[in-house]
């Protein structure tokens, strides 16, 4: 049977407002649960149930195959609603067979990964389970109000690596079955297993400087690996600032020139090894540029774009691959939205300084013209 994966994101919000799209890591909340679900393998449908126009927008600008959005009922997105309100909805107007395994998601919890989905349907179904939740193991000691310890004895503390700790709930996410879900109006029903998750992905995302921890976090466990190529199929680049040194030259007959890097070529010669696919995105229309990007045998050449973005989204659905698998370099503003969206960014050292901030983008020695191409694959592409 099928499995759906169900994310409810209301547009209230008590303590942040539009929590669910707020960025993080340069990418709104919600797009770490969905970029993960749809890069699980065991995942059929994913559903996110809103009443926001502004999330919806910004979840159908995601463009995953297997992703859809679903307009919640005002009632069931109330404060007081109770999110097997919602999700009780959408199974009774979908007319969802009873068999169906439903894995309720919540936006909430960034640091889940397409693994951790995999690895906890598989125990799901082979542990013989009616339904089952994500847990993190707490090694901390707890005491109640009248000073008495709850999960130790304080006249015999345990060090910590002999500290089997307590189970709590992270909130990442819930499987039970459609049919279950129905009888018991509930989330957890039956004999109820647990998928334990490293503690770090228990974060409350309801003050500002939960934000920042929750950024630094992702740095550290989600994004380091994000940082080599592991996974690029496309190498993609601006031209001017980047290939050139964004000078224009003129011959006294007015003819323009521009300066190309001869190591930027070999840096192309490089990905090509490597069976990645290269081309060139600007903003430009010019001669000049087509020129080189067909002696250099690039495979795509986009000018006069003023979407990079837009563009790079249309590409990588008609090669069937995802933005996670595409390199950029660019210098300028209007890289901006490109930059912040693939899976490995670079600039040279001269950029924008506006483009210097993206996260995680590498800033390379080389400046615009000066063999940044080159200094890119090299130090992060081809080893």
């Amino acid at each position: 049977m099928s499995t759906i994966a169900f994310i409810p994101a209301r547009c209230g919000s008590k303590s942040i407002r539009f929590k669910n799209i707020k960025p993080l890591c340069n990418k709104p909340l919600i797009y770490w649960a969905i970029s993960a679900l749809q890069r699980s393998e065991s995942i059929d449908k994913i559903v996110v149930a809103t009443d926001c126009d502004e999330i919806m927008e910004v979840v159908e600008g995601f463009d995953k195959d297997r992703l859809q959005v679903y307009k919640r009922e005002s009632v069931n997105a109330q404060d007081s609603s109770s999110t097997e309100s919602v999700m009780l909805e959408y199974i009774n107007k979908e007319h969802l067979d009873r068999n169906t395994t439903f894995i309720l998601v919540q936006a909430t919890s960034p640091f889940t990964q397409p693994e951790d989905f995999d690895r906890a349907l598989q125990k799901y179904k082979t542990g013989h389970f009616d339904s089952m939740l994500s847990c993190v193991r707490i090694k901390r000691f707890f005491w109640d109000e009248n000073g008495t310890p709850v999960n130790y004895d304080y006249r015999n503390r345990p060090r910590r690596q002999d500290f089997s700790g307590q189970l709590v709930e992270n909130g990442a996410f819930y499987i039970n079955s459609v049919g279950n879900i129905i009888d018991y109006e509930n989330r957890l029903s039956g004999k109820i297993g647990i998928f334990e998750m490293p503690e770090y992905t228990f974060i409350e995302l309801d003050e500002e400087v939960d934000w920042l921890i929750a950024e630094r976090l992702m740095e550290t466990y989600v994004l380091k690996d994000r940082t080599t190529a592991t996974g690029i199929k496309l190498f993609l680049t601006d031209v001017d600032g980047v290939l050139t040194d964004a000078g224009m030259y003129y011959s006294e007959n007015g003819d323009e020139l521009k300066k190309f890097n001869t190591k930027d070529g070999m840096g192309f010669k490089l990905l090509k090894e490597k069976d990645i696919l290269t081309g060139i995105i600007t903003s430009e229309n010019r001669e000049l540029n087509q020129r080189r990007a067909i002696k250099l045998k690039l495979d795509f050449i986009f000018q006069g774009i003023s979407n990079k973005l837009e563009t790079a989204k249309k590409l990588c659905k008609e090669l069937n691959i995802e933005l996670e698998n595409v390199a950029y370099i660019g210098d300028d503003i209007n890289d901006l939205e490109l930059l912040s969206s693939v899976g490995l960014a670079a600039c040279p050292n001269d950029a924008n300084e506006k483009i210097k901030r993206v996260h995680g983008i590498k800033i390379l020695k080389s400046r615009g013209g000066e063999g940044a191409v080159r200094e890119f694959v090299e130090m992060h592409i081809s080893g």
